[in-house]
Parts: structure tokens; C-alpha cells; sequence
């Protein structure tokens, strides 16, 4: 019996340490100028840039990312599939809810600032200056286009 305690007390410590290395492998860390920007998704209209800093947003779980977009840039009336949450890192976010883009109706978000939003929220964005945010959420990533005419993937 204490031969079976002593192996089954090895077996558990020998699982968590087990799993410690998963966690360490999973581990990331970026610095700013480590941060590799490329086209953002085609579900978004051409001019952003975006850099995934953790996960896959084509596959499930957890995943962030940074997107990156010019002065003048506007995403349409939109949801998503999962709750997403958005930290503006620098410039601004005009952030407004419902299915019109009536930009009198935005809250101006600047760097620092977080919003989250529930599944199928319609919502929508513009920036008057280059801004980069960071956005959190569980994959595979999803854009439903309020009006399908305004999903860019239409034009191509």
C-alpha cells in the first residue's frame, strides 16, 4: 500500500510538472519593435494591417491580435460570434453601436481606452488618425456585415 501511495504521489507530480511545461511552452512575450504587421484579413476593407501576437484566429480558442489602420479608415456596421474585447493602444476609436453608421452618434475612445462587446452587438468604427488596437477573442474570428454589400470579400 505505501509502494502505491509513493507511485501515485510521483504520477501527480510528475502530471503538474507536466503541465507547467505545457503552460511555459504556450509562454509569449512581444516587444513593440518585435511586432511583424502584415495585410489584415480580407473580411476588412484594404488598408489595415494587422499582427497576431497570440493564437490562431482561424482556429478555436483564445487568440489576440493588433490591427493597425490609417487616417479615414471605417469598418461598416458589423458583429462578431464571440465576445470581443478592444483595447486602443494608440491614435483613436470612433466606436458606435447599432446597424446605421451614423458617425454623430460615435464615442471618440482614445489611446488607453477598453471596450467589450457580446456576441452579435452591431457596431461600428472610423478613425480620423492612424490608430492601432489590440483585440481579444476566441476564434475562429468572425465579421457579419450588417448590409452584405459592405463586406470587401463581396468585391473581390
Amino acid at each position: 500500500m505505501k509502494i502505491a501511495s509513493i507511485i501515485a504521489i510521483g504520477w501527480i507530480g510528475f502530471c503538474g510538472i507536466a503541465s507547467f511545461a505545457s503552460a511555459e511552452d504556450a509562454h509569449t512575450m512581444i516587444a513593440p519593435n518585435d511586432i511583424k504587421w502584415a495585410p489584415a484579413p480580407k473580411m476588412l476593407p484594404a488598408g489595415a494591417e494587422a499582427a497576431v501576437l497570440f493564437g490562431d484566429p482561424t482556429k478555436e480558442g483564445l487568440f489576440a491580435l493588433r490591427l493597425k489602420v490609417p487616417s479615414g479608415y471605417a469598418i461598416a456596421p458589423h458583429t462578431h460570434p464571440a465576445n470581443e474585447v478592444v483595447t486602443v493602444i494608440s491614435g483613436t476609436t470612433n466606436l458606435g453601436m447599432g446597424e446605421t453608421a451614423d458617425r454623430s452618434a460615435t464615442k471618440a475612445l482614445p489611446a488607453g481606452s477598453f471596450f467589450a462587446l457580446p456576441p452579435g452587438t452591431a457596431h461600428f468604427v472610423y478613425f480620423d488618425e492612424e490608430t492601432v488596437v489590440q483585440v481579444t477573442t476566441n476564434g475562429p474570428w468572425g465579421f457579419k456585415y450588417v448590409n452584405p454589400a459592405d463586406d470587401p470579400q463581396k468585391s473581390q
